[in-house]
C-alpha cells in the first residue's frame, strides 16, 4: 500500500509539470473535513490578497466549494483582512464537524510562496501587485491564477506570460464570464455561424461603480493594521488617505485604488477584461491584436484620475471591426445573417427568435458544460492541459484595452505590428508599454525578470 506522501507526489507528478523542489507533502487532514477527495489528491492553494474579491468570489463562491483543493495559507498587507480570511476558511472547513484551524497567515507574500506545501497561488491583490506576485509564484514553480485586470503596464504583463511559459506551470486569468451560460451561449451561436460569418463586434462596459470622482484628499494617519508601504509596492511613495486604498475594517466597499492610475488603469481594463475576453473569444482572435486603434475619452481629475468615458475603434488585419465604449456591460456580435447580443448578467437577445432557438448539432460546438473558473483552473493543473482562459489570452485582452487607453492619452490613431509587438513609428506610444517601478518588496529574481521586458527601441 502506498504511503500518503508517495500517493500525493505521484498524483502531482502525473497531473502537471512541477519545478524542482516544490512537491513536498502537506500536513495531512482527515478527508471528512474536505469532502470526498483524499488529501493526497487535493491541490493546496495559497491566497495572496484577501479583500472583497478574494473572500466573496474566490473563496466563498470559489475554492471553498470544491473538494479537489484546500486553502492552506492566506496573505495580506492588511492584518485585519488576513485574519478575516483565515476565519472564513477555518469556519468552512470546520463545518464538517471538525474544529479546523490549519490555515497559516503570512504578512509577506514571499513567505507564502516559499511554503513548499503550497501547490497553487491565487493572486487577488490591487492591480499593480498582480504582475510581481504572479511572477514570483511562477518563478517558484507554483501554478497561479490571477485576478483581472491583468496588470498596469503591458511590459509587466508580457513578463507574467513568459514567466509562466518558462516554468511550465498552469496559469489562468480569473475572469468568470466564460462560465456564465448566457455569455458562452452567445459565443456558441457565433462559433456555429448561426448568424453567418461575423462582420463586426460592439462592446460596452459600465461607468465607474463607486460614484463621482474625488478631488485631492487630506493626508490621514495610516491604520495600524495596514503595511501601507508594502501596499504601495511597485508604485512610488504617496501620502496615505483612505480613498487611495480601501476602507479599514471591512471588505464590502469598493476600494478607491480602482480609480487611480498608479494602481489600476480603471474601468477600461477592469470590466474590460470580462467583456473584451468574450468578444475576442467569439471573434476567434484570442491570440491576435488589432492593427489600427483610434480612441477618444475623458479623464477624471483629482485623486481619482482614470477614464470616466471613452469610445474606441479597432480594426484587425482581416478587416474585422470592433468598437468599445462606456455603456451598459454588453457584447454584440453582428454577422451577415443577423446579430446576437448578451448584456450582463444574463440578458441574451438576437435579431430573430430562430437564432435563440438554435441547438448545437452533432458537429457543432457546445459550451453548455463549461466548468466554473476555479474548477477550470484546478482541472488544468490536474490534466496539464491549458485552462480555458490561460494567462496568455488574458494578456492579449488586456493589451487590447491598453492600446485604446494609449491612443486616448496621446490623442492619435495608432498602428500595431503584431510580429514585433510594437506600435509602428511611435516612440511615445511604445514608451507607454513600459512603466518605471520601485524595487522595494520585490526579490531580485523578480526585478531582473520584469526588467527584461521593459526595454523598447527608439525609431
Amino acid at each position: 500500500m502506498k504511503s500518503n506522501n508517495n500517493a500525493r507526489r505521484e498524483f502531482l507528478k502525473k497531473s502537471s509539470t512541477f519545478a524542482a523542489g516544490t512537491m513536498i507533502l502537506p500536513t495531512v487532514v482527515p478527508s471528512t473535513v474536505f469532502g470526498e477527495s483524499a488529501p493526497s489528491n487535493q491541490i493546496n492553494v495559497g491566497m495572496v490578497g484577501t479583500g472583497r474579491q478574494a473572500v466573496h468570489a474566490n473563496l466563498k463562491n470559489g475554492f471553498l466549494k470544491l473538494d479537489n483543493c484546500r486553502v492552506i495559507a492566506v496573505n495580506d498587507v492588511d492584518s485585519w483582512r488576513m485574519k478575516n480570511a483565515e476565519k472564513v476558511v477555518n469556519n468552512v472547513y470546520s463545518s464538517a464537524g471538525k474544529n479546523y484551524k490549519g490555515v497559516k497567515k503570512y504578512d509577506d507574500y514571499r513567505d507564502l510562496i516559499a511554503n513548499k506545501d503550497v501547490d497553487a497561488v491565487m493572486v487577488s491583490t490591487a492591480d499593480h501587485w498582480h504582475a510581481p506576485a504572479t511572477i514570483a509564484a511562477a518563478l517558484a514553480g507554483k501554478h497561479v491564477s490571477m485576478e483581472k485586470a491583468f496588470t498596469v503596464a503591458p511590459a509587466w504583463g508580457k513578463a507574467v506570460v513568459e514567466a509562466v511559459k518558462a516554468k511550465g506551470v498552469t496559469g489562468r486569468l480569473d475572469s468568470e464570464f466564460r462560465t456564465i451560460r448566457e455569455f458562452n451561449r452567445a459565443v456558441e451561436l457565433v462559433h456555429n455561424k448561426v448568424i453567418g460569418n461575423l462582420v463586426s463586434v460592439e462592446v460596452g462596459v459600465p461607468g465607474e461603480l463607486n460614484g463621482s470622482a474625488l478631488g485631492p484628499q487630506e493626508t490621514m494617519p495610516v491604520p495600524k493594521e495596514l503595511n501601507y508601504d508594502m501596499w504601495l509596492g511597485m508604485a512610488f511613495p504617496a501620502p496615505y488617505t483612505m480613498q487611495r486604498v480601501h476602507e479599514p475594517g471591512t471588505i464590502n466597499s469598493r476600494p478607491g485604488w480602482l480609480r487611480i492610475s498608479d494602481y489600476c488603469n480603471g474601468m477600461i481594463t477592469n470590466w474590460g477584461a470580462h467583456l473584451n475576453d468574450i468578444a475576442l473569444w467569439g471573434m476567434k482572435k484570442e491570440y491576435e491584436n488589432p492593427v489600427k486603434i483610434k480612441g477618444s475619452g475623458i479623464f477624471d481629475k483629482g485623486l481619482w484620475n482614470t477614464l470616466s468615458a471613452f469610445d474606441i475603434n479597432y480594426s484587425f488585419a482581416d478587416g474585422m471591426k470592433m468598437t468599445y465604449k462606456i455603456d451598459v456591460p454588453f457584447v454584440k456580435f453582428i454577422g451577415e445573417n443577423g446579430w446576437v447580443r448578451i448584456e450582463y448578467p444574463n440578458k441574451l437577445t438576437a435579431s430573430s427568435n430562430s437564432i435563440l432557438k438554435h441547438e448545437p448539432g452533432k458537429h457543432d460546438v457546445s459550451y453548455k458544460d463549461t466548468l466554473t473558473d476555479k474548477a477550470d483552473f484546478l482541472h488544468a493543473i490536474e490534466t496539464g492541459k491549458p485552462a480555458m482562459e490561460p494567462l496568455e489570452v488574458g494578456y492579449n485582452v488586456y493589451l487590447l484595452t491598453m492600446m485604446g487607453l494609449i491612443s486616448i492619452t496621446l490623442g492619435t490613431e495608432l498602428n500595431w505590428d503584431q510580429k514585433v509587438g510594437k506600435f509602428v513609428g511611435d516612440n511615445a506610444a511604445n514608451a507607454m508599454l513600459t512603466r518605471p517601478f520601485r524595487e522595494k518588496w520585490l526579490d531580485k529574481n523578480v526585478v531582473d525578470w520584469i526588467n527584461k521586458f521593459q526595454q523598447f527601441d527608439l525609431k
